[in-house]
């Protein structure tokens, strides 16, 4: 019989497994592991198996589990919505072992939002109190701000009379030099900038601070655990310690006896503002100057995770963000990302695209019409205008044609035939472990249903006049059936169904090429996705599209207006699961970065933006000491490449890629290691340097040829396009997101992406079937078939029908017409 009872030092010596053994335990499968393990170990030590598990304690076993440690994600989401559409009755009826693990799995997955939230929270709130202060003050100076011209000269002058003579007054003196005027506009411009400036702003952050936001931060610094890996931002944990210990304290300062950690707390030319001194006369460091420091460096390394919290997700320990076998399974991580292991292998050929294509430019920009560079010193590109095709002229006559045979088809009836054909709502299972709905019956429900969220009717208005169905079994079926996994699932098989339907004498070969781009929707403001937006004036979400050459949608996703476009691009070209191999990206300005440039490169796929500054972009040089190589670019070349950095680094950019492609963490979580911060990590610089190469090759190619510049607009006209056509689709409640909950938001927009992609799909088969007869394949044009889009709507009725009767009155009225 195993003893009861056993310490930890036992625990470890006899029941720790080792990694050989841990490598046997992963080749089985599910609860097989913990099983597998606890054999292993009894039979080592005590040379024979247990004859019951009862016979092992549940410390052991505790213990074990401990080790075996993490359960799939995958796993854990399954779990925790079954247990969130279950009733709290339904939940009661289950065995313990089965309830116990769906609310083990939402409580652990909903703490984890949580604090993910009280997180963004916390980095808003910091964020407004010092915006809020900027702006105000930046409103109260140009409202009387006047820039005084010459100042060297002015005080030349007044230096001049007044060693002239020196006991003479003011008035008579300086004034007849400078006027009173003028040295008050002086006075003005002073307090814009430099130390006045950031003083009036400090007060009124200070103000608002101390009046309104100070009283809610100690509940959520108290409900957070702060950490980090390194050293280096050690007192900033210790400063949020101080700040939780003087929480309840009135006192204007820390007691003389607590050691404040100011390095890397206070900004340099702050110091001088949060200094002030007591009634002795002894400088001293006031609790709300200090608190708002202390916030503020905060915030800048939560937005990095140089600063992680535990228990959250998004904000966790950056270094569980990587795959733990990569140093085991390098080669193997190496050749799924099909780069060379050898980092002087990778560097040689990148230095042989760079010369070449320099090389290339260089000669052949003195005769390119369309590009010059301007300026001797600071040189700027120009660029000319790219001439527009000529109009197609039978793409007219061939929509009239389509509204003729199909005129008003109901865009519900569009989805129906869908599905009738693709059977995409196969995908929609339960999320319990059975289905007490026949199949007819759930394949009408699930289309109402996706069409209702679709066009953003709701499930109220799209039940009328339905014969046979009702609100609350299209609400159960919502429920139950629709989550975003199944609805992606749906899109994807549409989308290849898209792309096997299709006639290449009309669409031509199948396309590697997608564009990306976001469009803004107006949201109820009640929930931490819903940000104001500066360009559309207004508070709301962003749904990224990628979109393919001819006008599918390959993947949607929902953001954050200020969250990062190229972790949203990024996202997209990995995620899509669909056949399509995308090889190409075109993205405008706000998709790209040096950091977008070096992860797509690692990724396998290229990066191709419109630049919106190109005449201020700059060439990078791929050798040292050859200043005087290709002179005719000389105004837009700038430094060498540090190759040594990118040299140190690669294993670990690799690293990082290889999370990205594996979706260890999520796509912007992993990326938020990259923002732009003023704590520069090694491997941050790397992939700088790496994005400043592959830019580099980018925009010789992007000068020297007219097609690619060409390539790139019409790509991002694609997805415009797109944009364009979801205003028709979801018009429901004025195109806003009327709810607060992200998982109806995220619904919400997946099921516009199907109805969308449904139209595309019949649209397709439409405009193949016209043209089919041997008139329409002689009258088209290569410009005709350039031009076709299935994004045509002007035969499509998204409203549904109206009746009108006359005779038929509104029932249970007391008071009597006036007519």
């Amino acid at each position: 019989m195993v003893k009861p009872h056993w310490e930890t030092e036992e625990l470890i010596e006899n029941w720790t497994l080792l990694p050989q053994e841990l490598e046997l335990v992963k080749t089985k499968v599910g609860g097989n592991q913990i099983g597998f393990a606890l054999l292993l170990k009894y039979f080592q030590l005590f040379a024979r198996f247990p004859d019951a598990v009862s016979s092992i304690p549940k410390i052991i076993i505790s213990y074990i589990a401990n080790q075996i440690a993490r359960i799939s994600p995958k796993l854990i989401k399954t779990y925790r919505q079954r247990a969130a559409t279950e009733s709290p009755y339904d939940l009661r009826q289950h065995k313990d072992a089965i309830r116990y693990t769906l609310m083990a799995a939402f409580c652990y997955s909903r703490s984890q939002e949580i604090i993910d939230n009280l997180i963004e929270l916390l980095i808003q709130i910091i964020q407004r109190i010092g915006t809020r202060a900027e702006r105000r003050i930046n409103k109260e100076l140009v409202d009387d701000f006047k820039l005084v011209m010459g100042k060297t000269n002015l005080l030349f002058r007044i230096a001049e009379v007044a060693v002239d003579q020196p006991n003479g007054t003011i008035q008579q003196v300086i004034y007849p030099v400078v006027s009173q005027q003028t040295l008050r506009d002086l006075v003005k411009e002073y307090k814009s900038t430099g130390t006045a400036y950031r003083q009036r702003v400090h007060t009124v952050m200070r103000s608002s601070f101390a009046s309104h936001y100070r009283r809610m931060i100690p509940q959520l610094l108290e409900a957070l655990e702060f950490r980090s890996n390194n050293d280096q931002h050690r007192p900033v944990i210790e400063a949020l310690e101080i700040l939780k210990k003087y929480a309840h304290n009135k006192a204007r300062y820390y007691d003389s006896s607590e050691v404040l950690p100011i390095d890397g707390i206070l900004k340099s030319g702050w110091k001088e503002i949060l200094l002030e001194k007591d009634s002795f006369g002894k400088e001293r460091i006031n609790r709300i100057n200090y608190e708002i420091s202390v916030l503020q460096a905060l915030r800048e390394r939560l937005c990095c995770k140089e600063i992680w919290v535990v228990g959250a997700s998004r904000y966790r320990n950056s270094d569980e963000d990587l795959p733990t076998d990569f140093e085991l399974h390098r080669q193997v991580y190496y050749q799924a990302l099909t780069l060379p292991e050898d980092v002087e292998t990778f560097i040689a050929d990148l230095q042989q695209q760079m010369a070449q294509r320099l090389e290339k430019l260089n000669r052949g920009i003195l005769n390119n019409s369309h590009v010059s560079i301007i300026g001797k010193g600071k040189g700027l590109i120009r660029l000319s205008p790219i001439e527009p095709i000529p109009e197609p002229i039978n793409l007219k006559h061939l929509k009239g044609e389509i509204n003729r045979l199909w005129h008003q088809t109901s865009l519900l009836d569009i989805l129906k035939e869908t599905d009738l054909r693709v059977n995409f709502t196969r995908n929609f299972k339960s999320m319990g472990t059975r289905e007490i709905i026949d199949s007819e019956s759930l394949q009408k429900r699930l289309l109402l249903c996706l069409y209702g969220m679709g066009t953003n009717t709701g499930l109220k208005r799209i039940n009328t006049g339905i014969d046979g169905e009702n609100y609350h079994d299209l609400l159960y079926v919502r429920r139950r059936y629709i989550h975003k996994d199944q609805l992606r699932s749906a899109i994807a098989e549409v989308i290849n169904a898209i792309f096997e339907i299709r006639n290449p004498q009309i669409w031509g070969e199948g396309t590697t090429t997608c564009a990306s781009d976001s469009k803004h929707f107006g949201a109820w403001e009640q929930n931490l996705m819903t940000q104001y937006h500066l360009r559309y004036g207004g508070r709301g979400v962003m749904i990224y599209w990628h979109v393919e050459k001819k006008s599918t949608c390959i993947y949607s996703q929902l953001k954050t207006c200020s969250s990062s476009e190229v972790a949203a691009m990024i996202e997209g070209v990995l995620r899509h699961c669909t056949s399509m191999d995308v090889q190409k990206n075109y993205v405008d300005s706000h998709g790209q970065s040096e950091i977008a440039f070096a992860f797509t490169h690692l990724l396998g796929f290229q990066l191709m933006p419109r630049l919106k500054r190109i005449k201020s972009q700059k060439l990078y040089r791929p050798y040292t000491g050859q200043g005087n190589a290709y002179p005719n670019l000389q105004p837009i070349l700038t430094r060498p490449i540090n190759w040594d950095l990118i040299r140190t680094q690669y294993d670990q950019m690799v690293k990082y890629a290889t999370a990205l492609r594996l979706g260890t963490a999520e796509t912007e979580a992993i990326l938020k290691r990259f923002s732009r911060n003023p704590f520069k990590h090694p491997t941050y610089l790397a992939l700088m340097e790496l994005g400043r190469v592959i830019k580099t090759i980018f925009l010789c190619q992007y000068l020297e040829e007219e097609t690619v510049r060409r390539e790139v607009n019409e790509g991002l006209n694609v997805v415009e396009r797109w944009n364009g056509v979801n205003d028709f689709i979801f018009y429901g409640k004025g195109g806003e997101f009327a709810s607060n909950r992200l998982e109806s938001q995220e619904l919400s927009v997946l099921s516009l992406h199907l109805l969308q992609i449904s139209m595309v799909y019949v649209n397709t088969l439409m405009i193949q079937s016209v043209l089919d007869s041997p008139h329409w394949q002689q009258k088209l044009t290569a410009n005709d078939k350039r031009a076709i889009t299935p994004l045509i709507f002007s035969h499509v009725n998204p409203y549904g029908t109206f009746k009108l009767d006359m005779k038929e009155r509104i029932s249970r009225l007391t008071q009597q017409g006036v007519a």
